[in-house]
């Protein structure tokens, strides 16, 4: 622990003092657990998830207490020497609240529902004609025939699948401990963004054609398409990749996501 008279975790810990703020009530606003922000005012950098992410927190912290929170997080780099200036800092944010549907409410029906039982009634009548006809060595088999529907919903001309379509891949993460993740689809929309995970609680499944993911630590159980991967478990930050082909690789620090 550094012994500075003027450091990062002394401006902090006294303004949050002239603020006349408890670590329990700056908790509360900037949804940073309070055994982290001590530790950013005795400045126990080991105590924090990486240093990447206690600049994150720094910036957060310092933003709250209406200091320069950049300017913070790069003093708390330039002492570490541990990343580059300039670099994407994660960020933390609540999490997201559950959606509470109203009594009486009446649920909304997808359009992509409607889409697929549309989509599965004409496969369905095709089926049916190809067997009702005798089929014939000409006959494409039920395996073969896919439907189209326009954005109206209109059938349209049967066409043959093609072998191996992409489908997606399922990830799903579990907590073995309180893990910070980011995870983005093959689009690169957030499917969980810069959230913190307890022990225990699970994120997913979800499905796209690829996936990336920055982790706070190697804390987590990823499964892929139901299957465990064997991913190390650092204390430190690391991320990973899962291409379409459902592999999974480390990505080094400069290719992780960050969920800013």
């Amino acid at each position: 622990m550094e012994d500075v008279d003027d450091g990062v975790g002394k401006k902090l810990h006294e303004a949050r003092a002239r603020s006349k703020l408890s670590l329990e009530q700056v908790e509360e606003a900037t949804k940073i657990r309070r055994r982290y922000l001590q530790a950013i005012e005795d400045e126990d950098w080991d105590e924090l998830p990486g240093d990447i992410y206690a600049r994150a927190f720094i910036r957060t912290y310092g933003s709250f207490l209406g200091l320069d929170g950049e300017r913070l997080a790069e003093d708390q780099r330039q002492v570490r020497g541990s990343a580059r200036p300039g670099e994407r800092l994660p960020r933390v944010d609540p999490r997201p609240r559950k959606v509470v549907r109203r009594r009486g409410q009446r649920r909304r029906v997808p359009p992509q529902l409607v889409t697929a039982v549309v989509l599965a009634l004409v496969v369905g009548a095709l089926v049916a004609i190809v067997l009702l006809s005798g089929g014939g060595s000409n006959s494409p088999s039920s395996r073969e025939l896919e439907a189209t529907v326009d954005k109206a919903g209109r059938p349209q001309k049967a066409t043959r699948s093609q072998p191996g379509a992409e489908r997606g891949h399922s990830l799903k993460l579990q907590a073995k401990g309180e893990v910070w993740v980011c995870l983005l689809d093959g689009a690169g929309k957030p499917l969980v963004d810069g959230q913190i995970l307890d022990a225990g609680e699970a994120a997913g499944p979800f499905r796209s054609g690829s996936f990336t993911l920055a982790l706070g630590n190697g804390a987590v159980t990823m499964t892929v398409d139901g299957e465990q991967a064997n991913t190390p478990e650092p204390s430190s930050p690391i991320g990973f990749a899962v291409d379409r082909r459902g592999k999974v690789r480390e990505l080094p620090e400069g290719e992780r996501p960050t969920c800013t």
